[in-house]
C-alpha cells in the first residue's frame, strides 16, 4: 500500500452511519476530525469496540483510521465504525475475511426501533381498558 493509498467502506447500525477511511500509519484513529479517545472520552469500552478488529486480527498499530460518524448515539456510532473497520479490513485482504467473520465482526446488527402505529401510543402499548 503505498503512501496516498486508501481504502474506504460503510457501516451501519441502528440509525448511525460511519464512512471508514483505512490509511497505512502509526495507528491513529480519528473520529470527525477529533481523536477516538475525545470523541468516546465517557466510555472506554466503546474504544475497545473500536479496535477489536484489530486485536482479532493481530494487527494493532499498523494503521491510521479517519471516520465521518453521524446519526444515532455513541453506542450505535461505535458498532458502525467496528462493522466500517472490519469491512475495511476485508475489502483490503480476502484471506482475512474468514477470521472476522468467525469473530461475527461482518455481520450488520438488524434491529432497529418499531415504528409507532395508529391508534397506539406506543409501537405497542395500548390505550389502558375501562370496564365501565
Amino acid at each position: 500500500m503505498a503512501k496516498n493509498d486508501f481504502f474506504q467502506a460503510l457501516g451501519r447500525r441502528k440509525t448511525s452511519t460511519a464512512r471508514v477511511r483505512l490509511t497505512s500509519g502509526k495507528g491513529t484513529i480519528t473520529i470527525n476530525d477529533k481523536p477516538a479517545d475525545l470523541y468516546f472520552a465517557e466510555s472506554k469500552n466503546l474504544l475497545a469496540k473500536l479496535v477489536e478488529p484489530f486485536t482479532v486480527l493481530e494487527m494493532e498499530n499498523k494503521y491510521d483510521i479517519s471516520v465521518r460518524a453521524n446519526g444515532g448515539g455513541h453506542d450505535g456510532q461505535a458498532e458502525a465504525i467496528r462493522l466500517g473497520i472490519a469491512k475495511v479490513l476485508s475489502a483490503m485482504n480476502e484471506d482475512l475475511k474468514g477470521t472476522l467473520k468467525r469473530a461475527d465482526l461482518l455481520s450488520r446488527d438488524p434491529r432497529d426501533k418499531e415504528r409507532k402505529k395508529f391508534g397506539f401510543k406506543g409501537a405497542r402499548k395500548k390505550r389502558q381498558f375501562t370496564k365501565r
